[in-house]
C-alpha cells in the first residue's frame, strides 16, 4: 500500500506543478490578484506532496520492502539503517525524487521569503519553477518511477547499495550538491521572469543575488565533499581527476561564480544586464546538462548512474526545451535591456568583466574536453580520451591570471579609479607577496619554480584583499571603528577571496610536493618515504555489519618517534562480493600521511601504497572559507527587507 500512496503523491504533485506553471502566470498577465496569490499556496502544496512521496520511499527502504524494484536493486536486509536512508538517493530513480523534492524546497522558500517583492514578479518566478518541476515529475512517472513493484513474485532479499555510497561522506554529498544544482533554478526563474516582463533593474539584481549566492555556497560545499570523498574512499590518493561527472558539477560552479559578480555590477551600477541574464540561463542549463551526462548512460564513471540510455532521450529533449526556449526568449527580449551607465578602464566594473570572461573561457575549455570524446564517438571518429594534461594546460594559466586580476579588482573603485592611488596601495602587497613566493620553496627544503609562483599568487590575493580592508577603514577615527562600519557582504567578499587563495595554495603545493610509493609489504617489514617510516605490524580480520575486512595495522614514525597507527582496510561486501578500499589517513594542517591497501600477494604480503601529501587539507579548508564568505554576504541587511510590496507596485522599467 505504501508504494501506491507514494505513486499517488507523485501524480498529485505533477498536477499541482501544472497548475503552478499556468494559473499564477495567467494572473500576472491579466493583473488578477487572486490568481497570482495562488502561487504561494500551490508551491506549498507541491512541497507537501513531494515530501510525502519522499517519506514513503524512505519507509519502504527501512521496512525492507523488496517488492519495490528500486528498493530491491539498491538495498538488502544486512544494510545498516543509516545507509538504507542514503540508499533512497543511491540510484537513478531515487536521486531524481531527491532532485524534485529539493526543487520543491527551493520553490516553497521563494514563496515564503519573497513577501517584500511585487506580487507579479513572485507569480512569474514560481510559475517558471513549476514548469521545471513538470519536467522532472513527468520524467519520473513516465520512465523512472521509484515506486514500481516486482509483482507477483517479489525477491526475498535485495541486491546491494553501491559500496561507494556506503560511506558517511556520501550521505551528505549528493543532497548538498543537489541543493546547489537545483538552487540555480531560482535565478534562472528570476531571469525568465525578467525577460517575460521586459523589466530588469537594480531591484531585480538585489532580489536574485542572495538566492544565487546561497545556491553557490551549497554547490561549493557539495563539490568539496565529493572531492574529499574521492580522496579518502577510492584509495588512489588524489582529490580530483577531471572525471566527466566531476566536470559536470564544476562547470555550473564556474558560471555561477561569474554570475554572482555580474549581479553585483548590475545591482550597483546598472550595467551588464544582458550578460547577467545570459549567465543565469547558462548556469542552470549546465546543471541540467550535468544531469543528462550522469543519467543518460553516455558516460562511464565511478560517480555516474549507469542507466538505460533511452531515458537520456527524455532528459535531452527537456534540456533542449529549457535551453532553446530560454535562449529564444532572450534573443527576443534582451535587446530592450539597455545599459545606461559607463565606466573607465580602471574601474572595478572592468576587472569584474575580465574575471567573468576568464571564468566563462575556463568553463568552455572544460565543456569541450568533457563533450569532445562523446561527439567524436557519435560521429564515428573512434574512441578518444581527454585527460588531465589537456585540462591542466588550459586551466592552470587561466586561473592564475584570474587570481592575479582578483587582487587588482579588490582595490578598484566603481566607475573610475585614480591610477596613482591604485598603484601606491597595491605596491606593498605586490612586493610582500613576491618575497613570500621566492622564500617559501627554500623554507620547505626543495626549490620548485611553480611552487614559488603558486605561493606568490596566493599571497598576492590574500594581501591585496586585506589591503582593501585597511584602505576602506583609513578615514575612520580608529581601525576598530572602521571595521564596524564595513558591511557583512564586504566581509563575505574578503573571506571568500582568502578562501580562493588558500585553495589555490593547497592545489599547487599538493601537486608539486606530494610523494608516493607502491611497495610489497608483509608483517614486520618497514619502508620509508621522505623522512617517514611505515611499519607493517600485523594483519587483522574484521567483521562488519555487511562486510568482512582485512585490516593492516601500520605504525608511522619519523626519526624513531611514533606519530600514529593507521588502519587501512580491504573490504569484501557479503551481498555482492564487491571489494572496496578504506584508506588510513593521519590528517595534518601541513601534510597528510596516507596508506591504502592494494591486492593480496603470496603469503601474508600485500601491495601497499604510501603517500605524503603536503597542504592537501588547504584545498577543503579554502572551500569552507568560500562558502562562509557567501553566507556572510547573504546576511547583509539590504537582503532582509521586511516591508511588503503592494501587489500593484510596478518595477522600474529598463530603458529601451
Amino acid at each position: 500500500m505504501i508504494p501506491e500512496l507514494g505513486h499517488l503523491a507523485l501524480t498529485i504533485a505533477l498536477f499541482i506543478a501544472v497548475a503552478l506553471s499556468i494559473v499564477p502566470l495567467a494572473g500576472s498577465f491579466t493583473g488578477h490578484d487572486v490568481l497570482m496569490k495562488s502561487s504561494r499556496s500551490l508551491a506549498a502544496g507541491l512541497f507537501v506532496f513531494l515530501s510525502v512521496a519522499f517519506a514513503l520511499l524512505t519507509t519502504s527502504f527501512l521496512q525492507d520492502d523488496f517488492s519495490v524494484k528500486y528498493v530491491a536493486n539498491h538495498s538488502n536486509s544486512l544494510l545498516p539503517d543509516h545507509y538504507k536512508i542514503s540508499a533512497v538517493w543511491g540510484g537513478h530513480e531515487g536521486s531524481l525524487l531527491l532532485w524534485a523534492w529539493i526543487l520543491a524546497v527551493w520553490t516553497l522558500s521563494v514563496g515564503v521569503f519573497s513577501r517584500h517583492m511585487p506580487l507579479d514578479v513572485v507569480a512569474r518566478v514560481l510559475s517558471v519553477m513549476g514548469m521545471i518541476s513538470i519536467g522532472f515529475l513527468a520524467f519520473m512517472l513516465l520512465t523512472s518511477n521509484p515506486f514500481d513493484r516486482f509483482l507477483p513474485n517479489a525477491p526475498q532479499d535485495g541486491g546491494d547499495l553501491n559500496p561507494l555510497l556506503q560511506d558517511p561522506g556520501l550521505i551528505f554529498h549528493p543532497p548538498m550538491l543537489y541543493m546547489g544544482y537545483v538552487g540555480l533554478s531560482v535565478v534562472f526563474a528570476f531571469a525568465i521572469a525578467a525577460l517575460i516582463s521586459g523589466r530588469l533593474d537594480s531591484a531585480w539584481a538585489r532580489w536574485s543575488r542572495p538566492w544565487t549566492t546561497v545556491a553557490w555556497c551549497f554547490l561549493t560545499l557539495g563539490i568539496s565533499l565529493g572531492s574529499w570523498w574521492a580522496y579518502y574512499e577510492l584509495g588512489w590518493g588524489g582529490w580530483w581527476f577531471w572525471d566527466p561527472v566531476e566536470n559536470a558539477s564544476f562547470m555550473p560552479w564556474l558560471v555561477a561564480t561569474a554570475l554572482i559578480h555580474s549581479l553585483a555590477v548590475t545591482e550597483k551600477r546598472g550595467v551588464f544586464k544582458s550578460w547577467t541574464l545570459l549567465l543565469a540561463i547558462f548556469a542552470f542549463s549546465l546543471s541540467l546538462l550535468g544531469t543528462f551526462l550522469v543519467r543518460s548512460g553516455v558516460l562511464t564513471s565511478v560517480h555516474a548512474f549507469a542507466t538505460d540510455p533511452e531515458r537520456g532521450v527524455f532528459i535531452l529533449m527537456f534540456l533542449l526545451f529549457v535551453i532553446g526556449g530560454s535562449l529564444i526568449l532572450y534573443a527576443l527580449r534582451a535587446p530592450v535591456m539597455k545599459n545606461v551607465a559607463s565606466f573607465d578602464w580602471s574601474a572595478r566594473e572592468m576587472f569584474l568583466l575580465g574575471n567573468n570572461i576568464l571564468l566563462v573561457i575556463v568553463m568552455a575549455t572544460v565543456l569541450l574536453g568533457t563533450l569532445y570524446p562523446l561527439i567524436a564517438d557519435a560521429l564515428g571518429w573512434g574512441k578518444i580520451s581527454v585527460g588531465p594534461p589537456y585540462f591542466n594546460a588550459f586551466f592552470l594559466p587561466l586561473m592564475g591570471l584570474l587570481v592575479f586580476l582578483m587582487g587588482w579588482g579588490a582595490m578598484a573603485n566603481w566607475k573610475r579609479t585614480r591610477g596613482d592611488i591604485f598603484l601606491r596601495w597595491l605596491s606593498k602587497p605586490m612586493g610582500a607577496s613576491l618575497i613570500i613566493g621566492l622564500l617559501m620553496p627554500f623554507i620547505w627544503g626543495e626549490y620548485q619554480f611553480l611552487a614559488a609562483v603558486t605561493v606568490w599568487l596566493g599571497s598576492w590575493l590574500t594581501l591585496a584583499t586585506l589591503t582593501d580592508v585597511v584602505y576602506k577603514t583609513r578615514n575612520a577615527e580608529n581601525f576598530a571603528v572602521g571595521l564596524k562600519k564595513l558591511t557583512p557582504s564586504f566581509y563575505g567578499m574578503v573571506v571568500a577571496h582568502i578562501g580562493v587563495a588558500v585553495t589555490l595554495v593547497g592545489i599547487g603545493l599538493t601537486a608539486i610536493y606530494s610523494e608516493q610509493r607502491d611497495v610489497r609489504m608483509e608483517p614486520g617489514q618497514t619502508v620509508s618515504l621522505t623522512d617517514i617510516d611505515f611499519t607493517f605490524v600485523e594483519l587483522k580480520k574484521i567483521r562488519g555489519p555487511n562486510y568482512i575486512s582485512d585490516m593492516a595495522i601500520i605504525e608511522v614514525s619519523r626519526d624513531g618517534n611514533f606519530i600514529e597507527q593507521l588502519q587501512p582496510e580491504k573490504r569484501r561486501y557479503l551481498s555482492g562480493g564487491n571489494l572496496m578500499t578504506e584508506a588510513g589517513i593521519e590528517a595534518g594542517l601541513f601534510a597528510d600521511i596516507y596508506v591504502a591497501m592494494g591486492e593480496a600477494l603470496q603469503g601474508d604480503a600485500w601491495a601497499i601504497r604510501v603517500h605524503v601529501k603536503p597542504f592537501v587539507r588547504w584545498i577543503w579548508l579554502g572551500t569552507i572559507f568560500m562558502a562562509l564568505g557567501g553566507l556572510l554576504a547573504v546576511i547583509d541587511k539590504r537582503y532582509r527587507v521586511r516591508k511588503k510590496a503592494p501587489a500593484e507596485q510596478p518595477a522600474v522599467a529598463a530603458k529601451a
